[in-house]
């Protein structure tokens, strides 16, 4: 089922959706299977939504997919995880690229092998003019370790003295982060039922609205993405407001990073 024939979905789309993909390794586990074929049916699950996605209202979709602190699973699964991405990127981006998909890589490359790198600068550079869905791979990502990074790049600027300590804002800050040109998201969603933040996009989740989905990322269906975007419009967003203030639209309010958004 495509996104514009549902009729689960009412009301506009949210401009991003953030998923924290979570629940490979159980799956497997549910299934006597080893876990690189959870992770392997992870990577279809993520094939088939953005299919679905693509060439529809949704802006932003930002993928969770592999963390700072993976790198602490046995060698073997961050290998196989690897070269999922390879893989991912190597057999899917000539189709991506002709329906207008921008791919973007967020993270950290330090601590990459150097062709995954020439493989992620391929597909960035390759679709970077696309104006369809911005697909975003959190991928060697750490919320922390990019605000961490933001703090100290502004820390230098100003050690130069190129920039005041108290020219700092919110927005400075912001425009030093891996997504300085990406909206915040409205949504996020995470699957397998567990429900915390995991140290993903730690700042720009502030205002976001969260759902937690009872099954594991295997599982994940575009209907379960019409229900979490159904439950998203359910929601009041007042932002720090009261009900009836006359609170401008959404895309209008002054959020962190949204300003820099194209």
């Amino acid at each position: 089922m495509n996104v514009s024939q549902t009729n689960v979905v009412a009301g506009k789309m949210p401009r991003h959706v953030a998923i924290i993909m979570d629940g490979n390794g159980r799956w497997a586990k549910d299934r006597s299977l080893p876990r690189k074929a959870g992770h392997q049916q992870g990577v279809e699950a993520v094939r088939e939504l953005v299919t679905n996605l693509e060439g529809k209202d949704i802006q932003y979709l930002t993928l969770y997919g592999f963390s700072a602190e993976n790198w602490s699973r046995p060698p073997s699964e961050v290998s196989d995880l690897m070269g999922l991405l390879r893989l991912y990127i190597r057999k899917d981006l000539d189709r991506l690229h002709k329906k207008n998909v921008c791919i973007r890589v967020i993270g950290e490359r330090r601590g990459l092998s150097a062709d995954l790198v020439k493989l992620i600068d391929d597909a960035e550079g390759k679709t970077c003019r696309n104006t369809g869905l911005n697909l975003i791979i959190a991928f060697n990502y750490g919320g922390r370790d990019e605000i961490t990074a933001a703090a100290i790049e502004l820390a230098k600027s100003v050690a130069q003295g190129a920039l005041q300590p108290e020219a700092i804002t919110q927005e400075t800050l912001s425009s030093a982060l891996y997504t300085k040109d990406i909206p915040d998201p409205d949504l996020i969603i995470r699957t397998s039922g567990e429900q915390r933040l995991s140290n993903f996009l730690t700042w720009q989740s502030a205002y976001s609205e969260f759902v937690f989905v009872d099954v594991y990322w295997p599982e994940f269906t575009i209907r379960h993405f019409e229900e979490a975007v159904a439950e998203f419009h359910r929601r009041d967003r007042r932002f720090g407001g009261r009900p009836n203030e006359g609170l401008p639209e959404e895309d209008d309010l002054m959020r962190p990073s949204a300003k820099q958004a194209t």
